[in-house]
């Protein structure tokens, strides 16, 4: 028992786990609809385009946070410009927004005579520096994406599944897109921090996709997504305290982990089905309404 209390009892890995469970939480909410649209590129894309903002705040001695969020929202504001381009497909435009701003970020970073801390910082983070005034600042930001996530839901059921009703039913899916985009903009600045923006995809990406199999709604996709990314960052501070691992990445890495385990038992679960009633499983989908059962098609 004294193997899995013992590291906690030290006041900055406590930190780290209120930090990586609020973290946790926010990325659950925002995650969840990345893993449903398909968006994964786009949060790549997004976390490492805030590197222009922080290094400047770097270099100036400013607030990195403010750094990330002007980033942010030049990033968000980009990607909702050129997806309105008629002849530019949106990954194009989202890959030259990637490759565009982490370029400028890495210009303004050379420019530094600390360069490689600099950028190590911000590729991996550092969770077990985590201070009480962070824990207050993610305080903040789960409650915003807490909010945003229960006045846009409907817009955003109808805007992942299917964009033409949610302009029928007059849901605005352009604006409920941008305020998506802010939303996982908000995910990854209040994230990026604790464990760096390589590795922010792993919170934010892994447990939503390991709890699609086994949730029924999007909702239970959600909680089920924190759950699993809480676990993933108390395992993965034990194990980094015991093996002297980095922290950030062993909580990224077990998420991973998780959702790799999570896809495994579930085709299991499935064959054992199969095999018990000779038919096939019955699919779980998402409706704008409500979730839906229907066979798998052959």
């Amino acid at each position: 028992m004294e193997w899995l209390t013992a590291p906690f009892e030290v006041a900055f890995v406590q930190r780290a786990l209120w930090a990586g469970i609020l973290v946790s939480a926010i990325c659950a909410l925002a995650g969840t609809w990345v893993v449903l649209r398909g968006m994964a590129f786009l949060g790549d894309a997004m976390s490492h385009g805030l590197l222009p903002g922080v290094a400047v705040a770097a270099l100036l001695g400013g607030n990195l946070l403010v750094g990330a969020v002007a980033s942010a929202a030049v990033m968000t504001a980009g990607v909702t410009a050129l997806g309105r381009t008629p002849r530019l497909s949106q990954d194009t435009g989202i890959g030259l927004l990637f490759v565009g701003m982490l370029s400028l970020g890495v210009i303004i970073v050379s420019r530094s005579q600390s360069f490689a801390v600099d950028l190590t910082g911000f590729l991996f983070g550092d969770v077990l520096a985590v201070r009480e005034s962070d824990l207050a600042l993610l305080g903040v930001a789960f409650l915003l994406a807490l909010a945003v996530s229960v006045l846009g839901h409907r817009a955003f059921l109808a805007l992942a599944f299917d964009e033409r009703k949610a302009r029928t039913l007059g849901l605005r899916p352009r604006l409920a897109h941008a305020v998506l985009l802010g939303l996982l903009a908000l995910a990854i600045v209040a994230s990026f921090h604790i464990v760096g923006t390589l590795l922010v995809l792993g919170l934010l990406i892994a447990p939503p996709a390991a709890a699609l199999p086994w949730a029924r709604s999007v909702h239970g996709v959600m909680a089920l997504a924190a759950v699993l990314g809480a676990a993933a960052t108390f395992g993965g501070l034990l194990l980094s305290w015991h093996l002297r691992t980095a922290a950030g990445a062993t909580v990224s890495a077990l998420a991973v982990s998780l959702f790799f385990l999570s896809h495994l038992a579930s085709g299991l679960h499935h064959r054992r089905r199969t095999r018990g009633t000779g038919a096939p499983a019955p699919a779980v989908t998402f409706t704008a309404n409500a979730p839906t059962t229907r066979p798998n098609e052959t």
